[in-house]
């Protein structure tokens, strides 16, 4: 029980102006708490009590399945049997075109290819009825290269000038030949000529000399 406070003399020594300080009274100060203290009921608890709670009661719901996903979409076999028949049928309708088309070479890729394999003999002598690389006369050299491309010439220059379709000088092409009385040669294009010339010369590439040339273009 708490009674009286009383204050020590050397608090009162060093009070202001040295007056001593009054007593407070601590019960006045505590009845208040008291009385609540004595009003409050007691709570005991038996040393064989047990402690519990209510559980809640958990139900699990299952979620329903998801919905089954569409049936794909399957192309029937009739179908594309049919595309692969009409795939089919177009082929067979192109080509023959096509066919037809590669057997056609142009002639002037035909009288190109003449120039180029008379090209190769340039510096052969001339020999005097030679048909071979080891010699030749004019329309031996033109026979020989013509054979080249599967054309076939009469032996004699006179019979080559018939061996074609005669064009005009404006429309010669490379590979067509030139027929002058006596002499047979080849047209390379740009106003020149491969020719064998006369004995003693080569197989040579040089300038159209002949005053009235005819021009022969064979296949």
């Amino acid at each position: 029980m708490i009674g009286m406070v009383a204050v020590p003399a050397s608090a009162e020594g060093s009070s202001a102006g040295g007056a001593s300080l009054a007593a407070v009274d601590s019960t006045v100060l505590t009845a208040s708490a008291r009385a609540i203290l004595e009003t409050s009921p007691v709570v005991a608890a038996a040393p064989d009590a047990v402690w519990g709670f209510d559980a809640p009661t958990l139900t699990a719901v299952t979620p329903p399945p998801p919905p089954p996903e569409p049936e794909p979409v399957v192309e029937t076999r009739a179908a594309s049997t049919s595309r692969s028949t009409a795939r089919a049928a177009v082929v067979e309708e192109e080509a023959p075109a096509e066919e037809a088309a590669a057997t056609q070479v142009p002639a002037s890729a035909v009288g190109n290819a003449i120039v180029e394999i008379a090209a190769r003999y340039i510096g052969v002598p001339y020999v005097s009825g030679g048909t071979t690389p080891d010699g030749f006369d004019c329309s031996g050299y033109t026979s020989y290269v013509f054979a080249q491309v599967g054309i076939t010439l009469p032996r004699t220059s006179a019979e080559q000038r018939y061996a074609g379709t005669v064009v005009s000088r404006a429309d010669a092409q490379p590979g067509d030949l030139i027929w002058s009385p006596g002499h047979i040669s080849i047209y390379a294009g740009d106003g020149m000529q491969l020719d064998a010339p006369r004995p003693g010369k080569t197989i040579q590439l040089r300038s159209i000399w002949q005053s009235s040339p005819v021009f022969i273009r064979v296949g």
